[in-house]
């Protein structure tokens, strides 16, 4: 099953439709997904038994190789995007088929797979959510109720809260951004960060959590 992370249903619906995949695909404005397990970005993956155990929490999903990471930029483009691209080359690259091969693994073996981690180890790696990202997902969950009223002022305002509250969810922002600055999700008198900004503060090398797959 792959979940949209998307305000809006139709902001997913031509990469749904695009897709061709025959699997349920779902779209999650509401982003419960960051509240109940995890996801502060895309792709991310969480692997779920046949039990309905969880085997894998969340963690990066990179099943094909980003094609910004190997664009050429050219000096004759705008200095937002030649500087967007090269944060993209510095965000880390980590290998598809490797955790593809994981993936299989643990479909041919099931908890035999190396893969599957126990209920300890799933426990360990789930971090304990603390206040701050909690009163973030419920600003979040505000906010997106009162985008979809119409009351986009007060909706903004609870987005913001939420980026200060939990800054490594990049959900959050770029669903936020992304209603203002369609792609290159820049500045604006709105909010305190952009794409551009924030990771440039933060850093590409925390764009995604870690991948632990030894």
């Amino acid at each position: 099953m792959t979940v949209a992370l998307d305000l809006e249903v139709d902001a997913a619906r031509p990469w749904i439709e695009g897709s061709g995949a025959e699997h349920p695909q779902l779209v999650d404005t509401a982003h419960a997904l960051d509240e109940l397990l995890g996801i502060v970005n895309v792709p991310m993956a969480v692997w779920v038994d046949e039990d309905g155990r969880i085997v894998r929490p969340a963690e990066p999903a990179v099943i094909e190789r980003s094609e910004w990471a190997d664009v050429e930029i050219q000096d004759d483009w705008p200095e937002p995007v030649r500087d967007m691209l090269e944060q993209v080359k510095h965000i880390p690259r980590y290998d598809p088929d490797r955790y593809v091969g994981a993936l299989r693994d643990w479909v041919a073996r099931g908890p035999e797979s190396p893969y599957a981690l126990s209920p300890d180890e799933v426990t360990r790696r789930s971090a304990p959510r603390p206040m701050a990202e909690a009163e973030a997902a419920a600003r979040f969950e505000l906010g997106q109720r009162l985008h979809h009223a119409g009351n986009e002022s007060d909706a903004r305002a609870h987005f913001r809260e939420a980026h200060r509250l939990h800054p490594d969810n990049w959900t959050y922002k770029r669903n936020a951004w992304e209603l203002l600055d369609p792609g290159l999700q820049g500045p604006s008198e709105d909010y305190d960060g952009d794409w551009l900004s924030d990771i440039k503060r933060l850093g590409p090398e925390r764009y995604y959590p870690p991948l632990q797959l030894d």
